[in-house]
């Protein structure tokens, strides 16, 4: 355990340093791609760097951020629907998620746009999601709209906050955004809830 937790260390110290170079803005759509599949740095990580080193551009590496999310989650998906046996388990095996994809997989026949945008926008591993969503052979225009929904939710969040509060709002975000984005969303789906009983 402290092995994998000295090598995500290093992990996020070298995905940060993506920001102090020139291909800062290429780095971000590359790591919000692979994350939403495989790679386990959030995109976030470098989108509240940049983002910080240029506020005025916080809504633009939101969008990259955003583009390079979707996309890479439609590449997590075609690894569910195709390569499920090849790439799929073992990447759900590496991290140690087999369990949640079991009850994931289960949930995709009733609630499946719901699950997709709850994990899109929360601390939920996305790869978990886009690959499961394949193998379930969800509704790929479903998939495709309610990923758009959660991901641009999320880093739009982001870029709002540091446009709006800049340096200070740095350490607040990296502490507790995790538990923002499930309280926001828990308050989304209870207004959900009460919108159907209501009509």
């Amino acid at each position: 355990m402290d092995k994998r937790k000295h090598i995500l260390k290093r992990l996020y110290e070298w995905v940060l340093q993506w920001a102090h170079t020139p291909y800062g803005t290429w780095a971000l759509f590359v790591l919000a791609f692979t994350e939403s599949s495989f790679f386990p740095i959030p995109p976030d990580v470098l989108l509240i760097a940049l983002a910080i080193s240029i506020p005025a551009k916080s809504f633009r590496y939101a969008l990259i951020c955003s583009a390079g999310s979707i996309i890479g989650g439609l590449f997590g998906y075609f690894i569910g629907w195709q390569l499920m046996d090849f790439i799929g388990f073992p990447i759900i095996n590496f991290y140690g998620i087999m369990d949640k994809y079991e009850i994931v997989r289960r949930s995709y026949e009733d609630h499946n746009a719901l699950i997709v945008f709850t994990a899109a926008f929360t601390p939920i591993p996305y790869k978990l999601i886009t690959i499961t969503a394949g193998a379930a052979k969800i509704n790929i225009i479903t998939f495709t709209i309610a990923s758009i929904a959660g991901r641009s939710a999320r880093f739009f969040l982001v870029a709002w906050l540091i446009h709006r509060f800049g340096q200070r709002i740095k350490e607040f975000i990296e502490k507790y955004f995790n538990i923002l984005t499930v309280i926001f969303t828990v308050l989304l789906l209870l207004g959900f809830i009460v919108v159907r009983l209501l009509l």
